[in-house]
């Protein structure tokens, strides 16, 4: 049954990617514009030329053909597409430096990502790496990790358990069954719910490229009435394993950082334009408006009955450590580490995102910890003897509130205690699985709370992926409503609220905005060019 549903599907997407979305538009991927690589700037203040651009009227051109409000990958990637083609483009940030969750900051002679951890389908030739290599004209290198390059470790110190998340279409399968003996035929039987999931988020990337083609042509076909038959199959496969599904194949063939750090990816904005307050859209003459936060522009009924439909995703909270010593004394390497207190994850989630701030500081139920420094192979070049860690969790912007209209860098004393419960005891879980890092090895070490992200990024209660990625957000009606077009006129939705979380999903995001705007559809651009540059390739190659 899930074959035939699979090639359903399939022959379905292609057959809506081919005839029915294909448009007149100009396409920022007509022609490769890859370049040699040049050097790469590590000097921060050669970077901030491009990052840190202050507002200034003379630096905006006349006669703007959009305005983007928000420069996290979303924005930026939109941006360059548009400018690929000749529009003239103004990205606006309200930070004080490009890049969103791309940016980095450096704290006592340490770098830190924000937010940057690992990206997938990044092999050769594949669509997605086309589509970045097109964006930053080959510019950006990207350096794998290695494999496996996860590992989950659940349960307390006395009773550990590790196991290592392999990439490989064969090898990913084969590891688990030597992790799980007795377990081979459920797990052959997930590798295949994983495929189906994934169709699942093809679907609801069908669905929203129905939506956004086919309403401006005003034809009688109503979204709601045409996925009624879809209803049951997704009821039965969708939510949060569809998005698990898309994850998991994601990183199928491997997983990358770039190199350089996350901050190279803001560096595709250089030609762009920023500011570091929102502003009036009426600077030109009815310019197209995309918005990364538009809930915060203009609040009528029509966008928040959109609004209505989803929820605010949680809040994160994120650790950075910079330690005293290379990734071989501390045992660090290129891979990431998801530790679980116990596999009873959803009770203790519960129990944690429901009780007392000060309690549940003292039993945080998950951290994902990284090693951007043990990523980056130009990290020994800028920061000789030095590493460092970001820790992640979530956590409640409503411990937080409270604090939210303080001075960023000196909210109070009780903010800072509170701050510190959670840092210590997520320093604790990591030391121990980490055995060679120490207390005498950290030479910084501070937190961002869920108020933090609203301050920097822009997260309206913190969140650490955006828009909720429960059940809801993967039913038809929404997926159908949520798109780039908004109900007003010329302001249009990109980044991963309009798609799903992450770099990947902004992108995806970016590209199907950058469709409806230059009425062509760019992921199919984006393929095709990918095709073209395999064939020739393997011509050079079997000459």
């Amino acid at each position: 049954m899930w074959v035939f549903v699979a090639v359903v599907l399939v022959a379905l997407v292609v057959f809506l990617l081919k005839y029915v979305f294909s448009g007149s538009g100009p396409n920022p991927f007509e022609t490769d514009t890859r370049e040699p690589l040049k050097k790469m700037v590590h000097d921060r203040k050669e970077k901030n030329k491009v990052l840190k651009q202050g507002f200034l009227a003379s630096k905006v051109p006349d006669n703007l053909d959009a305005i983007i409000i928000g420069s996290g990958i979303g924005g930026l990637g939109l941006g360059v597409l548009m400018a690929k083609v000749g529009k003239k483009v103004l990205v606006l940030e309200q930070h004080d430096r490009a890049g969103g969750c791309c940016h980095t900051f450096t704290e006592k002679g340490f770098e830190f990502d924000v937010g940057i951890h690992y990206i997938g389908e990044l092999s050769d030739h594949r669509p997605f790496r086309c589509m970045l290599d097109q964006m930053t004209d080959g510019q950006l290198q990207w350096e794998p990790l290695n494999n496996p390059f996860d590992y989950v470790v659940l349960g307390p110190p006395e009773n550990r358990r590790r196991y290592p998340i392999y990439s490989g279409r064969t090898r990913f399968p084969e590891e688990l069954k030597k992790c799980f003996p007795g377990e081979e035929k459920a797990i052959d039987e997930y590798v295949k719910l994983v495929k189906v999931g994934t169709c699942c988020t093809t679907v609801q990337f069908v669905i929203k490229s129905i939506c956004s083609f086919i309403q401006p042509l005003k034809t009688p076909l109503s979204p709601t009435v045409t996925l009624q038959n879809y209803r049951e199959f997704w009821a039965e496969l969708q939510s949060v394993f569809s998005m698990h599904s898309t994850l998991v194949t994601h990183f199928l063939n491997g997983a990358w950082y770039p190199k350089g750090g996350a901050t190279e990816l803001s560096i595709v904005g250089e030609k762009l334009q920023q500011r570091s307050v929102f502003v009036s859209l009426n600077l030109a003459s009815e310019p197209e408006a995309v918005s990364v936060h538009f809930c915060r522009i203009l609040l009528t009924g029509a966008i928040q009955k959109h609004l209505s439909m989803v929820k605010h995703g949680e809040g994160g909270l994120s650790v950075f450590v910079g330690l005293n010593g290379t990734k071989e004394e501390l045992g660090l390497k290129a891979d990431n580490y998801w530790i679980f207190a116990e596999n009873n994850f959803d009770e203790l989630m519960m129990n944690y995102m429901n009780g007392d701030r000060e309690e549940s500081a003292k039993k945080v139920p998950l951290v994902f910890a990284a090693c951007p420094s043990a990523k980056d192979p130009t990290w020994e070049e800028r920061f000789p003897g030095k590493s460092t860690l970001t820790l992640v969790t979530f956590a409640k912007y409503a411990w937080f509130e409270e604090w939210k209209d303080d001075k960023v860098t000196n909210r109070g004393h009780d903010y800072k205690a509170l701050k510190q419960a959670f840092i210590d005891s997520i320093l604790e879980v990591v030391m121990d699985v980490f055995p060679k890092i120490t207390r005498d090895k950290i030479e910084y070490i501070d937190a961002g709370t869920p108020i933090t992200n609203t301050y920097y990024l822009g997260a309206m209660k913190g969140e650490i992926y955006g828009a909720d990625h429960g059940i809801d957000r993967f039913r038809p009606e929404l997926n159908a409503t949520v798109r780039p077009q908004t109900p007003l006129k010329n302001l249009y939705l990109t980044g991963q609220d309009m798609f799903v979380c992450g770099l990947a999903g902004a992108l995806a995001g970016a590209l199907t905005c950058g469709s409806v705007i230059l009425n062509r559809n760019l992921h199919l651009d984006a393929i095709a060019l990918a095709r073209k540059n395999k064939r020739m390739s393997d011509k050079l190659k079997g000459e």
